[in-house]
């Protein structure tokens, strides 16, 4: 510790004024050099002026005022009277499963191992651990794969979702009919079997893979999400996601909290004068 080192008995204090021409440095001189140097090194790493915080454009607001649809998400999420609780997170589950799949898939192409060589968001670099525990490091695409591939089994999976799903609500809601979503969110038909005890942990775990995907999308495609005007089918999709699993507590805030700020735009109602509703 600097402190210690300057604690100096009186004899060796008299050795430093020897071997000193100015005599001895005191404390508060070593102190204030130390405090300079970082000071110094603070704002210029390695001689440099420190980097500026990264540009979000997904924050502009030419694009997060343009979503698909105006409608209430808090009132879309809330769980109707007549549907058991299981069902409505099963349905929900699966829908925002397809369509997350879907967003992705209109930027796959550029989402190679080559461009994409880990899977992150923000400064978050996300591991894959397998069903033995092993963590690994892997592309995004690899990445994505395994998670599209793992959700699949579960949704599939009549022991862990006991429901017969329609599965064309995704090509509707990507044509620009959000509306058809609302309505396809009802349509499940329980098959008579139960679901598993531990169903929330399954749906948690799938919504926590699923936000990856998301917030990956966000924090490395998003130019070309624009470029393909579907930045509004995006906000719309993030949004409705993230009010949904803070109603029913589905992921971790410390897990989405790098996309606050997005999530605090999105999920708030834009005035009428100002929402650009896409209608494709």
């Amino acid at each position: 510790m600097v402190g210690d080192q300057c604690v100096l008995s009186g004899d060796s204090s008299a050795l430093l004024a020897q071997r000193s021409p100015k005599g001895a440095l005191s404390c508060k001189m070593v102190l204030q050099a130390v405090g300079k140097v970082l000071r110094k090194s603070k704002a210029k790493p390695n001689g440099k002026k420190a980097p500026a915080e990264e540009r979000k454009q997904y924050l502009e607001s030419e694009y997060t005022k343009v979503r698909v649809v105006d409608l209430d998400l808090k009132e879309l999420v809330v769980l109707p009277r007549e549907i058991d609780l299981n069902e409505w997170l099963a349905s929900n589950t699966t829908t925002f499963f397809n369509l997350i799949n879907l967003q992705y898939s209109t930027i796959s192409e550029f989402c190679t191992g080559d461009s994409c060589q880990a899977m992150t968001a923000c400064s978050t670099i996300y591991f894959w651990y397998d069903e033995k525990g092993k963590k690994t490091k892997c592309t995004a695409p690899q990445y994505v794969d395994f998670v599209m591939s793992l959700v699949q089994k579960l949704v599939t999976d009549e022991d862990i979702f006991p429901t017969k799903y329609v599965h064309n609500v995704a090509d509707a809601v990507l044509q620009g009919n959000f509306k058809v979503f609302v309505l396809y969110s009802y349509c499940v038909v329980h098959q008579g079997k139960e679901f598993p005890n531990a169903f929330d942990s399954v749906v948690k775990k799938i919504c926590r893979y699923l936000f990856h995907v998301l917030a990956h999308i966000y924090w490395v495609h998003f130019k070309e999400t624009v470029a393909l005007e579907l930045h509004g089918h995006l906000n719309t999709l993030y949004a409705h996601f993230i009010v949904f699993v803070r109603e029913f507590s589905l992921v971790d805030p410390k897990e989405t909290s790098i996309m606050d700020d997005l999530s605090e735009v999105l999920c708030t109602p834009l005035p009428a004068a100002q929402n650009h509703v896409t209608e494709r």
